[in-house]
């Protein structure tokens, strides 16, 4: 489990991957607050800037075996929590890949 502060998920996600893992991680799965595009525009701020400076409404990450997911999200929603798969981990080096975003950053 992961609580995205500072450092986003770039920084956050790695310290709970598995040795020999990355995360993949898609946008797409979860509805991004409007204010965080708002944000973007009025600073010029880069897509991995964004995921790297701010949450983009995802505050807590649980990494957990694949067939646990579907359950644990189940559960979350029955208790009135938002949940999501948010992506996958996969073999890699530490990273966080996030798709459409070019940059990704490893531990530090």
């Amino acid at each position: 489990m992961v609580h995205l502060t500072g450092g986003g998920f770039y920084e956050n996600i790695p310290r709970v991957l598995p040795s020999g893992t990355s995360a993949q991680i898609d946008p797409a799965t979860w509805e991004i607050p409007a204010i965080f595009p708002l944000l973007q525009k009025w600073g010029d701020v880069a897509d991995a800037e964004m995921y790297r400076t701010f949450n983009m409404g995802i505050g807590l990450v649980l990494v957990l075996p694949e067939k646990e997911s579907d359950s644990v999200i189940r559960e979350l929603r029955t208790r009135g929590e938002p949940a999501f798969k948010i992506g996958t981990v996969t073999a890699g080096n530490q990273e966080v890949h996030i798709e459409g975003i070019e940059r990704c950053r490893g531990k530090k």
